[in-house]
């Protein structure tokens, strides 16, 4: 992953690199969604304005956040690779993710949903209206109850080589890890801080919710 991620390739590369693994990230993770969903599949193979209201939601909304919490994740594991940081411990990456990952997707979500409510006339043009839902939508989404979920589960392609890599080698969270048994303890504590990441969000975004009620 090092090859595809490092602080040393030009800028252009490494955007390139982020943009392929979220759309990498995001397709299958879309798919699965659709076909989850009871009736969502054959309402968009009839085309018309749902199959357009649903590109236009991937497009202005899945994609910019998926690329933006992956660009900031993937430049975290390119951080934590750099031989000029290694004052820090590894581990201090992955915690770090968690507040970031958390701002983005309230922040990204609530610009995101205002400008749809200007150019689209969605939330029925109201930006008092796309603020509100963006708590309560963010809340629900661990639970692959909307498409905000497709998003969150799509930036795991990000999140999962950063966890392996800096718990693993983190002198705080590494001998931990080591006592796994076949080696499993960097994949497992990836999953681990992974879902602890979900529950940030979903707890912070259920907290923004009760305020707003």
């Amino acid at each position: 992953m090092h090859e595809f991620f490092s602080t040393d390739m030009p800028g252009l590369r490494f955007v390139r690199n982020v943009l392929l693994f979220s759309i990498a990230g995001l397709l299958p993770v879309l798919l699965l969604f659709v076909s989850l969903s009871p009736g969502f599949a054959s309402s968009l193979l009839e085309g018309g304005p749902a199959l357009h209201r649903f590109l236009r939601q991937i497009v202005t909304n899945g994609l910019p956040v998926v690329f933006v919490t992956n660009y900031v994740t993937f430049f975290l594991f390119a951080l934590s690779q750099n031989e000029s940081m290694k004052a820090l411990d590894p581990g201090f990456y992955a915690i770090l993710d968690l507040p970031l990952r958390t701002s983005i997707f309230l922040v990204l979500h609530a610009i995101i949903y205002v400008l749809s409510a200007d150019w689209f006339g969605s939330f029925g043009g109201s930006r008092i209206t796309a603020l509100s839902v963006v708590a309560p939508t963010l809340a629900r989404s661990a639970l692959f109850e909307n498409v905000s979920g497709v998003y969150l589960y799509s930036t795991f392609v990000s999140a999962f080589p950063l966890y392996v890599s800096s718990i693993g080698r983190s002198e705080k969270f590494g001998p931990a890890v080591s006592r796994v048994p076949f080696g499993l303890g960097p994949l497992l504590s990836a999953f681990l801080w992974f879902a602890i990441s979900i529950m940030v969000l979903t707890s912070t975004a259920k907290m923004v919710t009760g305020w707003q009620s």
